[in-house]
C-alpha cells in the first residue's frame, strides 16, 4: 500500500496545500456555527435566571412551549394533581397580575396541543420572561413550583387534569387581546 505522502507528492499536492484548503473550507475562524449561536443565548438566559435577573426567552427550540390558565382555585387543583402525577410538577409560573399560571411544557407542545376551552398553549414565534430562580412570592410573577432541570410538565396528563377542573376565567379572550393572537 502506497503512504499518503507518496500519493500526495505523485499528485503535486503538497501537505501545506491540503491544510490551505481545508481552512478555506472551514469558513471564517472568528464566526460560530449556526447552532452555537442559538446555545449561546439558551446559556446566557439560563445565567441570568440564576444570577437573580428577570429574563425574556423564545418558546420552542429546545426549551419550552408554556400552557397558559387562569390562577384561579380549579387551576390550582391541577397544580395538586400534578405533583400527585410527577412526583412535585413541573415547573409553574404564577403571574398574580394577569391571574395566569404559565405551565413550561415540552418543546413542540404547541403543535400537538389540541383546542381546549380553558387553556392556551404557545410556542415560538412568541416569548415568556422568567423570573429569577429564586422569586418564589408575589407580587409580581414568581415560580409556584421552581424548574427543575430534570423536567417539564408532560402535556397529556396536564390536557386532562384541565379538562376535569376547568380552571376560571379561561385566557383565551385576554391573549386575543394583548399578543393580537388567535390561540389554538
Amino acid at each position: 500500500m502506497t503512504a499518503p505522502a507518496t500519493v500526495a507528492q505523485a499528485s503535486g499536492v503538497t501537505g501545506a496545500a491540503v491544510m490551505s484548503q481545508l481552512i478555506e473550507s472551514a469558513g471564517p475562524a472568528r464566526e460560530p456555527a449556526a447552532d452555537m449561536a442559538d446555545l449561546a443565548e439558551v446559556i446566557r438566559t439560563l445565567l441570568a435566571v440564576e444570577a437573580l435577573r428577570d429574563t425574556r426567552v423564545r418558546l420552542g427550540g429546545n426549551l419550552f412551549d408554556v400552557v397558559i390558565t387562569s390562577s384561579g382555585l380549579q387551576a390550582r387543583s391541577a397544580v395538586a394533581v400534578m405533583d400527585s402525577i410527577q412526583g412535585g410538577c413541573g415547573p409553574v409560573i404564577e403571574d398574580p397580575e394577569n391571574g395566569w399560571l404559565y405551565w413550561l411544557v415540552p418543546p413542540g407542545s404547541s403543535s400537538r396541543w389540541a383546542p381546549h376551552t380553558h387553556a392556551v398553549c404557545l410556542g415560538a414565534p412568541h416569548t415568556i420572561t422568567l423570573p429569577s430562580l429564586h422569586r418564589t412570592a408575589p407580587p409580581s410573577p414568581y415560580w409556584l413550583r421552581p424548574s427543575a432541570s430534570d423536567r417539564l410538565v408532560p402535556t397529556g396528563p396536564l390536557w386532562e387534569a384541565l379538562t376535569q377542573l376547568r380552571p376560571e376565567p379561561t385566557p383565551h379572550a385576554d391573549l386575543t387581546h394583548q399578543l393580537g393572537i388567535t390561540p389554538h
